[in-house]
């Protein structure tokens, strides 16, 4: 069984080096598994990186040479370094962590977990009564990497009744659509009736849309 490392007992220091791509740096934890510390980087960004680490500090052994370079794909999170605690001490290590956007054909490919990341605008799904389309758009959003929220409207009917008189002199009124209400950043859009369409929009550059309710 893995378990969490007690910060207290980690004191850690990353350098990373900077790369033009990136939009969210990588993140380093920590898990102790029996006598080892397993050390895990997270990619929070929607493509791939090459990482490597170097770790010196007190109360553990660890794999001599050259730091090795690991592929950590979009969206995920895989173990590239391993601590083994000495018997009775505390381990305490810093770290330097180098990041690469130019993928290297040789890297060492471990297993990968995916994990959830935040995308580039907050998903909001209104869920409907007459919705043709809802289950569906949430079963892709659930096998998706982006974190997401969904708002049931008939739990709700202070913010059904402003989205009704929010689409009320529009080309679709609330009763016509089919479709889930999808706000994307806080602008709100009844015409996405796939996931596709709501990469679409969600990739695009802002724009000028009405704003939806707070929940």
């Amino acid at each position: 069984m893995i378990k969490k490392l007690p910060l207290a007992l980690l004191a850690i220091i990353g350098i990373s080096v900077s790369i033009s791509a990136q939009i969210r740096p990588v993140k380093i934890e920590d898990e102790k598994l029996n006598n080892r510390v397993l050390i895990y980087a997270l990619n929070e960004n929607e493509f791939d990186l090459d990482v490597s680490i170097e770790v010196e500090g007190t109360g553990f052994r660890q794999r001599g040479g050259v730091a090795r370079l690991y592929r950590v794909p979009a969206a995920s999170r895989v173990n590239i370094h391993s601590l083994i605690v000495e018997r009775g001490k505390v381990p305490v290590y810093t770290y330097k962590l180098k990041v690469n956007d130019s993928l290297s054909r040789r890297v060492i490919k471990p297993e990968a977990t995916p994990i959830k990341i935040d995308p580039r605008k907050n998903i909001l799904v209104y869920l409907k009564e007459g919705c043709s389309s809802c289950e569906t758009m949430v079963q892709k959003l659930d096998s998706s990497y982006y974190k997401y929220r969904t708002m049931d409207l008939s739990e709700k009917p202070e913010v059904k009744e402003y989205l009704i008189n929010t689409f009320k002199y529009t080309s679709t009124p609330y009763d016509s659509i089919r479709n889930p209400i999808v706000s994307l950043g806080g602008t709100l859009y009844s015409e996405i009736e796939t996931y596709n369409q709501l990469l679409e929009k969600l990739n695009a550059p802002d724009e000028s849309k009405t704003e939806s309710p707070e929940d």
